[in-house]
């Protein structure tokens, strides 16, 4: 089989496809063909070397990914040939708290990715794609759609009548967006491009701030809930950030703090949590409990993700400087043939 690995050192220069054996699944295994795979901006660190973690090379890249089972190995019981499979992100962290979750186990580093024509996967790591997504749309959902649930109906419990504020326009924005809006929520989008707020106040924002022109676009978010501020934050600026969240934050509200788009360094006032009572958490993806429950929601609703652009799944170099790029509007995914 062919795949496409990291070779010997970080850069997109050092992609190369290689060729393969094609693996047997083993006790309570699957083989997959992988039909479509998507990026996450882990992955683009990751294959650039700027990741806080370091992964032993050689590394089959990327987390997220769809496909045919194909084959299984004994004692499988959880799926059949034939059916059609995402798989988890976290690979042992089927429920509970994160403290279920195994570093050591994460898909796309250290363990290798599904940038391949096939690939195994542990039974317990891998839920059903929804019916009604197309073989690209499911590929989104395993990072970006697991993190946006998992801030915001699994830990958040949003409910109708609260304000969500999302940050940006990439993928875990706009399945914040999508859960959000599904639940009954009011959503705040800020982005520096009035397009993209346009199109996300399309999908259905109830309203949008231009974070380049108002700087301190908390006092915006202030003025649209008349003064008393948002419950729910999807966070990926990171800490220069995190001032302005703090600000847009009703009392007693949940900042999901997912990414650090904005840059690493910057000061945060703890007092500032204390006086408003505010919920801070990371989100490190989900579990595979957050994940089925989300198919059904998106099954019974018939939700579909927002997908930028498609590449060939041997172009990864080209959409990985897609997505450096800043000008995507949801997810970017490659097609396997």
């Amino acid at each position: 089989m062919k795949a496409i690995v990291l070779q010997d050192r970080p850069g997109v220069e050092n992609l190369r496809v290689v060729d393969r054996p094609q693996p047997v699944p083993r006790r309570q295994e699957i083989l997959i063909r992988v039909r479509a795979t998507a990026l996450n901006y882990r992955d683009v660190e990751i294959v650039n070397g700027s990741y806080h973690t370091v992964f032993a090379l050689p590394l089959v890249p990327l987390s997220d990914g769809v496909g045919e089972v194909v084959a299984i190995g004994e004692e499988v019981t959880r799926f059949k040939v034939g059916d059609r499979v995402c798989s988890t992100f976290w690979q042992r962290w089927a429920g509970g708290s994160f403290r279920m979750a195994e570093p050591a186990y994460q898909r796309g580093g250290p363990i290798d990715g599904l940038l391949a024509d096939y690939a195994v996967l542990d039974e317990q790591a891998a839920v059903l794609a929804p019916r009604n997504l197309s073989d690209v749309e499911a590929a989104t959902l395993p990072c970006a759609a697991v993190t946006a649930w998992h801030a915001l109906v699994t830990l958040g419990a949003v409910k109708a009548g609260d304000t969500v504020l999302v940050q940006g326009t990439g993928g875990v924005a706009l399945f914040a967006l999508l859960f959000a809006r599904a639940n009954g929520a009011r959503v705040i989008v800020t982005s520096s491009s009035d397009e993209k707020l346009r199109r996300a106040q399309a999908l259905g924002a109830f309203a949008s701030v231009n974070y380049r022109q108002n700087p301190e676009w908390a006092d915006a978010v202030l003025d649209l809930t008349d003064g008393r501020g948002v419950d729910h934050v999807i966070e990926v600026g990171g800490p220069r950030s995190f001032e302005q969240s703090l600000k847009a934050s009703a009392r007693c509200g949940q900042i999901n703090v997912i990414g650090y788009l904005g840059g690493k360094d910057g000061t945060i006032n703890p007092l500032d949590i204390f006086r408003k009572q505010v919920q801070v958490r990371g989100i490190p993806v989900g579990s595979r409990e957050s994940f089925e429950a989300m198919v059904r929601a998106i099954e019974a609703l018939d939700l579909k993700p927002v997908i930028d652009r498609t590449f060939n799944w041997t172009e990864v170099a080209a959409a990985i400087h897609h997505l450096e790029s800043g000008s995507h509007f949801g997810k970017v995914a490659l097609v396997h043939e």
